[in-house]
Parts: C-alpha cells; structure tokens; sequence
C-alpha cells in the first residue's frame, strides 16, 4: 500500500496479514482526498483517525499539511505495524497511538479537539454508529470541523437508518458519510 498524494507520495506502508483490517484501497483514498481537498485546508490541521489499522488515511492527511495525526487501534499486532509504519516515514514527532476500541475512546472526557476525524471501521462493524454518536455528543471536534464515515454499500440501509442521513459520496464499493 502506497500513499497516494502530498509530500509523502509514493512511500509505501506496510499492511498486516489480518482479517481484523480492511484496508481502504489506494483508489479510493485518492478519491477521498481529492473530494476532501475541495471542502478543507489540511494545512496545520489536528487529525483523528479512528479504527487505524495499518494508518493509511492519517498518513495521507499528514502528507497533505495536517500537524498532528492522533490513531486509535486496538489490536497489539497491529498497534506494532502501526508504529512500523509511523517510524518508517519519520512521523514520530506529528502522531500520537491510542491502543484502545473506538467506542471507548469516544467516550473519553478528557480528550483533544479535532478538526478531521476519520472512522473506517471493517465494514460490518457496527459500533461505528455509537462512536459517531458520541464525538458528536462529546464536542470532539473544533468548530468547523468534519467526521469522515467510509462504510460499504451493503450496510447502507442500517447505516442511513441509524445516521438518520444518506450518504455524501460514493467510491466504488464505498459509502462516505459526512457529520459537522
């Protein structure tokens, strides 16, 4: 896995052998970012990127300005590849690893403020809906901040049910969710 676009274009990323991770794909991501790109200015900015797995979308919001990357990931044999990972492109000093489930650190009452998150569960996880629920409920983002939800088209009904909301945008098999 590569990272697709900003000053770190092109460094590669290693991906654990996992059936606990999906990684979003390299085309994907792209399009992402390229969406993304038209509606924030990454430069300075403090990112969130929840169910990290191998980190891609925090690397890639980090190769495109943002300041600080903080992952959550729950998983040791992940958590390790993670910090692989952020040594290998030399981002020690800009990323902050939390080693716990999503839901627990979204309820957190003593947190940061972020103006990304992103939340790309495994697709039919579903603790995701409480998790949005609760950074929204918990003011975890700055004001004009965004949460970025990529889920699949197969949870689309239960997701919308419980977002109470359609998806923004499609990407291939993807479904992007956006909450300000």
């Amino acid at each position: 896995m590569r990272i697709t676009g900003g000053i770190l274009k092109g460094r590669t990323l290693k991906v654990p052998k996992s059936d606990l991770i999906r990684p979003t794909t390299d085309r994907v991501r792209e399009s992402l970012f390229d969406y993304l790109l038209n509606i924030i200015d990454f430069a300075g900015i403090t990112v969130c990127d929840v169910y990290a797995g191998s980190g891609s979308l925090g690397f890639e919001a980090l190769s495109r300005g943002a300041a600080e990357v903080h992952f959550v990931e729950k998983n040791f044999v992940i958590y390790k590849n993670l910090f692989k990972n952020i040594n290998t492109i030399g981002a020690a000093d800009k990323c902050k690893v939390f080693k716990m489930e999503a839901l627990r650190f979204s309820k957190r009452n003593e947190h940061e403020k972020y103006d990304l998150i992103f939340a790309d569960p495994p697709f039919f996880k579903f603790d995701v809906h409480s998790v949005v629920k609760n950074f929204l409920a918990r003011e975890f983002l700055t004001d004009g901040g965004i949460i970025v939800v990529e889920r699949s088209v197969q949870t689309k009904e239960k997701d919308e049910e419980v977002f109470e909301k359609k998806f923004d945008k499609k990407i291939g098999d993807s479904l992007i969710y956006i909450f300000d």
